[in-house]
């Protein structure tokens, strides 16, 4: 009996063991998955996000975007410091890891104003006769491109550096990050926004002072920005960050086997969580200095080979943002209490613009997602912001309002002029693109469209409503162009009704497969829309200016509304889950703006269950 008792014990115990260490690791046990048939996969939106083109690529109009015209720009990186937003981005002139390549710098006081790009990391040229273990080919004539996870380190003295990798890719299907480049550099930012020399922090096997053109950073004359140096050197998590472009062997790193993009974040009792490509992951109990043998897919998490974002957020809680699909769209975000268990996803961003230039291994999407790492700031909007790549061409921020929320208890009753502007759109979501931007401005919600390829998009959260009145004014500006469609639509962005104010100055409404148009609109006029809607029996009826003018049917049925949509354009399904991956065409006039700019006013928004 007793020997029953002690086998039976042993096995209760192996059970707990078991069910303890299934439980220690990262999971997501949401019930909510993506449809990737949608850009924003059906994914309900977090209120109040906000996301901001910080640089539109351009070949046609190099003066527009960075003096250069290059067209793959990618791998962004963000910082908070000196009460500025840093992004660094690395930048190709045509595809993907195809020299030349150098990388940027944009910097922001507000995250939505951005300055133009300054060159952090310079073209860097290949002594001719260069060649590389693997490879029979030999440098002539051949540039650098620039490869890097990680970008900036704040030192425990304040000293802010930028870091970067050069990288040697003879072809297009070269492997940059293969251990064989050069090295990586480093430089610090002042505090006034200039730029300190440019070192080399780490060689690789074969390069040194003797044959690079930077020297090593011990030759700097700045005692705070060598032991800035030497910190990051010593902390163990930022360097294995490191691991891809290093040497294979390269003792700086803990974790050698070649798991990519590592973000990372510390547990409430210390521990580290560290997340790889393809949602893998580990735990490291001594802050990095050694990890388990094998990281392993995170049960439940979807994601193909797009890096996935993990940090604690402002209010305790912890966050992981990144593309719940084996597509690099949507951008989502879970959430965690502990850190460890993900219990919901919700969207971040679920536009797709046009990729305009065609390119090496450029993939359609918002992707590679990276926040502010730890000790790299903390903003004091207290939002958690992110910085991600929009089809490896433009380069954009999303500040996501914390604590992270998909609903709201009141309707709404916005009113611009009465509302300061820079707390207006604090439950708006906005899409705002560099030539198509959504602000407030003299009272106004103002979406504006000079872009041929992308549109403004506000849109705002209500309580979920099957009988609903809402009622808004547009002033349109002009009456022979533009575009702007007004749609309600429900938590999974399902429209039902939409009304479009068209380029011939007509509004209509959307009838099933036709439109039915009910009145004839005048530039510079304000029109005052009351919508009421019964999703039961679809009814809906529309007055402007206090006279009725369309009874009408929902052109398609959902079981109750809760957001409105103002866009400048017209739904996009293109790229969808059949489109071929790899596209090698530019699209007409790329790089041109519409001659004439769109702007619409909306000064007011009100809701109310019936």
């Amino acid at each position: 009996m007793k020997v029953q008792q002690i086998f039976g014990l042993a096995i209760l115990l192996a059970l707990a063991l078991s069910t303890v260490q299934a439980q220690d690791t990262v999971r997501y046990t949401g019930k909510t998955l993506v449809n990737s048939d949608y850009h924003h996969g059906r994914l309900t939106p977090v209120v109040g996000v906000h996301s901001i083109q910080t640089f539109r690529a351009n070949r046609e109009h190099p003066e527009l975007a960075e003096n250069f015209g290059w067209t793959y720009n990618h791998a962004p990186m963000l910082a908070y410091w000196n009460n500025r937003f840093y992004v660094e981005y690395l930048s190709d002139k045509v595809g993907e890891s195809i020299p030349p390549g150098q990388t940027l710098l944009q910097s922001s006081k507000d995250g939505y104003a951005w300055t133009k790009p300054d060159v952090i990391f310079p073209v860097y040229r290949i002594p001719d006769g260069t060649t590389k273990e693997g490879r029979t080919d030999v440098a002539k004539d051949l540039d650098a491109v620039m490869h890097q996870r990680m970008g900036f380190y704040v030192s425990s003295k304040n000293v802010f550096l930028v870091l970067g990798f050069y990288a040697i890719s003879f072809d297009a299907r070269d492997d940059p990050n293969d251990g064989h480049g050069i090295g990586r550099a480093v430089r610090e930012i002042q505090a006034d926004g200039t730029y300190g020399p440019i070192y080399f922090i780490r060689y690789n096997p074969g390069y040194s002072e003797k044959n690079t053109k930077y020297p090593y950073y011990t030759k700097s004359k700045s005692k705070a920005f060598t032991e800035a140096c030497n910190e990051l050197l010593a902390n163990k998590l930022m360097t294995q960050q490191w691991n891809e472009e290093a040497d294979r062997k390269d003792p700086l790193i803990t974790l050698q086997k070649q798991y990519k993009a590592l973000s990372y974040y510390h547990l409430p009792d210390g521990r580290v969580v560290g997340l790889w490509k393809n949602a893998l992951t580990a735990i490291s109990t001594d802050n990095g200095k050694s990890w388990p043998e094998s990281a392993f897919r995170a049960p439940g998490f979807v994601n193909s080979n797009a890096k996935i974002w993990g940090q604690k957020t402002s209010d305790g809680h912890f966050a992981t943002v990144y593309n719940p699909s084996e597509y690099r769209w949507p951008l989502a975000i879970s959430t965690s209490k502990n850190g460890l268990d993900y219990t919901d996803l919700s969207l971040v961003n679920g536009e797709i613009s046009p990729m305009r230039y065609g390119g090496n291994y450029k993939s359609y999407g918002p992707q590679y997602v990276r926040g502010i790492e730890e000790g790299n700031g903390k903003p004091a909007d207290e939002k958690l912001w992110v910085t991600y790549s929009m089809n490896k061409e433009d380069i954009w921020v999303s500040g996501i309002p914390v604590p992270v929320s998909t609903t709201v208890n009141t309707h709404v009753n916005d009113d611009f002029s009465k509302m300061p502007a820079d707390k207006a759109l604090g439950l708006w979501n906005i899409y705002s693109p560099l030539w198509a931007p959504v602000k407030v401005e003299d009272g106004n919600l103002v979406l504006k469209d000079r872009d041929p390829f992308d549109y403004a998009k506000a849109e705002r959260v209500f309580p979920a409503s099957a009988k609903l009145s809402t009622s808004f004014s547009v002033t349109p500006k002009q009456d022979n162009f533009g575009l702007m469609e007004i749609e309600l639509q429900d938590d999974k962005g399902m429209a039902t009704v939409r009304l479009t104010f068209d380029t011939a100055g007509v509004l209509s409404a959307k009838a099933g497969a036709r439109y039915k148009n009910f009145l004839k609109y005048k530039a510079g006029e304000t029109y005052n829309i009351k919508l009421k809607l019964n999703t039961a029996n679809r009814f809906y009826t529309i007055t402007v200016n206090g006279k009725d003018v369309l009874t009408g049917l929902a052109f398609q049925p959902v079981a109750n509304v809760s957001r409105i949509v103002f866009r400048t354009g017209n739904v996009r399904r293109f790229p969808d889950i059949d489109t071929p991956a790899d596209q090698t065409h530019d699209l007409k006039n790329a790089g041109e703006a519409e001659k004439k700019e769109a702007v619409y006013l909306i000064k007011y928004l009100k809701t109310e269950g019936l």
